[in-house]
């Protein structure tokens, strides 16, 4: 199985292209941007030197279909998605944080909760609560986007008094997040599932905030089996995640997190091909449909060029 880690396109009316840990994202004329789904995988925050076949169509099928699932709560970028791997949308002005939002407690907040941290970005969190518990109502943990290297978390009050967002358009961000989260906990549970955290970017074009990037996806988003939750939560036992945390963890068993002198551990063929399954089982559950493998993984490149190219001329 073939997988996309690098592209180096020349689209029509492309004046420059940025390539983040996962995404490409081609300008067009200032005006669209052709976010490319590639196949890299990324954990703390660097990126592995394996590719992971279909995971960037796994990626920007489900954010497609949850872009248009919440439409009328909030607008967004999305125009179209040419291809399985690409979407094409309006280019906004990004707006320098994201909006991390979580229903229960785990992950990085655990692990910062259990070294005794009771305030997080400026939420004040109760004591006695344990792993996977449920927050009374979902809090928002707002990061920095870095240039480089580690986001910074961050309160609401410091965006604001540091002029990073406006006041207007943060507590614009702000409803927009509890709504999308609240929509996206509603899908989850249809499907036997519980959103756990997520992250939003928003952006904003001609004075107007939109949804930008990409959403509720197992890459920004944790999802628990709601089957089992309780029982295990009552245990204390690890909860069954559809997330990329599996890929964490596999990272940390083998000594890596990240941190200057740690070597990445070896991706054999056997466990690329195990994170793959993985993914396509991902977008099964969140989705509720089978997964259709896209054809011409012999040649990728020229298969998004040609289906991007005849998008943008006859736009």
């Amino acid at each position: 199985m073939k997988a996309l880690t690098q592209t180096n396109f020349d689209f029509p009316g492309q004046k420059s292209v940025y390539h983040g840990k996962v995404r490409d994202v081609y300008n067009i004329n200032d005006d669209l941007l052709v976010m490319v789904a590639t196949d890299r995988i990324s954990a703390f925050d660097v990126i592995l030197p394996k590719g992971i076949p279909f995971k960037g169509q796994v990626l920007n099928q489900i954010a497609a279909k949850f872009l248009d699932a919440t439409r009328d709560i909030v607008p967004n970028w999305k125009l179209a998605t040419p291809d399985p791997m690409v979407t094409v949308g309006l280019k906004c002005e990004g707006f320098r944080v994201e909006m991390i939002i979580r229903g229960y407690l785990t992950g990085s907040a655990w692990r910062e909760y259990k070294n005794g941290c009771r305030e997080l970005c400026g939420v004040k969190l109760p004591d006695g609560m344990k792993e996977n518990q449920k927050f009374p109502t979902p809090i928002i943990t707002p990061t920095t986007k870095a240039e480089a290297g580690h986001d910074e978390n961050i309160s609401k009050e410091e965006i604001i008094a540091q002029g990073i967002v406006s006041k207007e358009d943060y507590e614009q961000m702000e409803k927009y997040t509890y709504a999308l989260f609240e929509r996206g906990t509603e899908i989850a549970a249809q499907k036997g599932l519980i959103l756990v955290d997520t992250k939003y970017e928003f952006g904003k074009r001609d004075g107007k905030v939109y949804l930008i990037d990409e959403i509720h996806t197992p890459d920004s988003s944790r999802y628990f089996y709601a089957d089992g939750y309780q029982e295990k939560f009552e245990k204390g036992e690890p909860q069954k995640q559809l997330s990329k945390e599996f890929v964490r963890q596999w990272l940390i068993d083998h000594d890596f997190m990240g941190k200057a002198g740690q070597q990445v551990p070896e991706m054999t063929d056997e466990y690329v091909d195990s994170v793959s399954e993985r993914y396509i089982e991902l977008y099964e559950h969140i989705v509720g449909e089978k997964f259709n493998k896209a054809d011409g993984d012999d040649n990728l490149a020229a298969r998004i060029e040609k289906n991007v190219t005849e998008y943008l001329n006859n736009k």
